[in-house]
């Protein structure tokens, strides 16, 4: 029996579907379908002070890169800060979540392994109605409950508010 190859897979910059999830703006950059099944991976936008509730993923483990931005991430009851250039592994069945500290957005890659977990910010996302992040607003939390079910995921608290301010 061979064995089926995936093809190589590129994509030029602005390439992607791209959906604006909550105050954030995310490009699909490659879907498990792409990498078989390997890896999703998203470009992301995020805007400062903003963070998602607190979640759990049962599928896949979950890593960013920060770009640009400082990034205060809780795994369990770890913390971990990031600027730019840092990376953070998160594993599955953790719950996690990540705050943008300061006046400045943050630009991070999004690692999801294995595939798959990607098109939950597809389905939990709207179509942009512009270039640019979205108008800034509190997570839709019935929402992400609803579409996390569909991805073995959960919403399991609020999100964290950055250093210096109460929720």
């Amino acid at each position: 029996m061979e064995a089926i190859q995936t093809p190589a897979l590129f994509s030029a910059p602005g390439n992607g579907e791209t959906t604006w999830f909550q105050p954030n703006r995310m490009t699909v950059k490659a879907t498990a379908e792409a990498t078989g099944g390997a890896f999703g991976l998203l470009e992301t936008f995020i805007r400062a002070g903003s963070s998602p509730p607190l979640h759990v993923h049962h599928r896949e483990d979950e890593s960013f890169w920060v770009i640009t931005g400082h990034v205060r991430f809780r795994a369990g009851t770890e913390e971990f800060l990031g600027g730019p250039g840092s990376f953070v592994f998160l594993p599955r069945d953790v719950p996690h979540t990540f705050v943008v500290e300061g006046d400045e957005d943050a630009h991070m890659l999004t690692l999801l392994t294995p595939g798959g977990g990607e098109g939950f910010f597809v389905d939990a996302g709207r179509t942009p109605e512009g270039p640019g992040l979205p108008p800034p607003g509190p997570p839709d939390v019935p929402k992400l409950q609803q579409v996390a079910a569909l991805y073995g995921a959960e919403i399991v608290g609020p999100p964290l508010a950055p250093s210096g301010k109460q929720d």
